[in-house]
């Protein structure tokens, strides 16, 4: 295949923004796994740990690890949920306020270097096709039936 394929783009553009993330997170030492965790904690209320996965679209073991760390680093404590006695809410710690600010910027910073670079008509259109993409796979439009091998 000559022609790039919109997979292609879309992995190997998440790929370089991934590998971004990861070493910025580094010069803190921390990753971007835990800067994503950070920034979807609430961070007054705590958030119930059971809709932090859904919220990343992370699995329910690859979310348990990267908490296991995190508290490990006194980023976040777990409570017992004082309205349901069988869930857990997870709270950032003071340190895990900064680590949160400190990902935060970084985000930010991201998006000023592409608002910069991007023009807001081709930024709009980024936006309407990529939730055109998503929209195509939460919905199955794209494997209705199955390929067959030949």
């Amino acid at each position: 295949m000559k022609e790039k394929t919109i997979d292609y783009v879309l992995r190997a553009t998440w790929m370089a923004v991934s590998k971004m993330y990861n070493e910025e997170a580094g010069k803190a030492g921390s990753t971007m796994s835990t800067g994503f965790a950070l920034l979807s904690i609430d961070p007054e209320n705590g958030t119930p740990s059971t809709s932090l996965g859904p919220k990343m679209g992370m699995e329910a073991t690859s979310l348990s690890r990267i908490l296991k760390t995190m508290e490990d680093k006194g980023l976040i404590l777990r409570k017992k949920n004082p309205k349901d006695g069988r869930s857990v809410l997870i709270y950032l710690t003071d340190f895990g306020r900064e680590m949160r600010e400190y990902s935060k910027k970084v985000v930010l910073r991201f998006d000023e270097a592409v608002k910069e670079n991007v023009s807001e008509e081709d930024l709009k259109t980024f936006t309407e096709v990529a939730n055109t993409i998503l929209n195509l796979i939460s919905e199955k439009k794209i494997y209705k039936e199955e390929i067959k091998i030949e």
